[in-house]
C-alpha cells in the first residue's frame, strides 16, 4: 500500500548549487541522495572546483537503474554550473536519464502536466519565471 508523508521535505541539497526532488520511498530515495552528496563533496575536493549538474544526474542515474530491482525512487535533479548553466534532469523509477526544460514527478505530477504544458515557454524572462511559479 502506498502512504503520502506531507511532513517529509521532498528537496534535498547534494551540493551547493545542486538539489534533487525525490518522490517514491523516503527512505529509499534519502539514502540515494546521501550517497551521492558524499560523492559530489569528494569529487569537488579532486577537482577542486564545483561539480557538473549533469554529474549529479549521472550518479543519481547510475544508483537508481544499479538497484533499480530494489528501490523505489524517482528523482528530478537540478540545478547550475558555469559550463552549462542552469539544467534540469529527471531520473524516473527504471533508472533512465532525461535532460528536460522542466520537470514534475510524484504521486500528484499527473494533475499539474496539462497546466505546465499550456503556460510554460522556453526563454521566460525573470518576471515571466516568477509569475509561472507563483500560479
Amino acid at each position: 500500500s502506498y502512504i503520502a508523508n506531507r511532513v517529509t521535505d521532498k528537496l534535498t541539497p547534494v551540493h551547493d548549487r545542486i538539489f534533487c526532488c525525490r518522490s517514491g520511498s523516503a527512505a529509499d530515495t534519502q539514502a540515494v541522495a546521501d550517497a551521492v552528496a558524499y560523492q559530489l563533496a569528494f569529487h569537488s575536493v579532486e577537482l577542486e572546483e564545483p561539480p557538473r549538474v549533469r554529474t549529479a544526474a549521472r550518479l543519481f542515474q547510475q544508483s537508481c537503474y544499479r538497484y533499480r530491482e530494489e528501490l523505489s525512487a524517482g528523482i528530478i535533479v537540478a540545478g547550475w554550473d558555469p559550463r552549462r548553466g542552469g539544467q534540469v534532469y529527471v531520473v524516473p523509477m527504471g533508472g533512465l536519464l532525461l535532460r528536460q526544460p522542466f520537470a514534475v514527478g510524484g504521486s500528484g505530477s499527473s494533475y499539474i502536466y496539462g497546466f505546465l504544458d499550456a503556460t510554460f515557454q522556453p526563454g521566460m524572462s525573470r518576471s515571466q519565471c516568477q509569475e509561472f511559479v507563483a500560479r
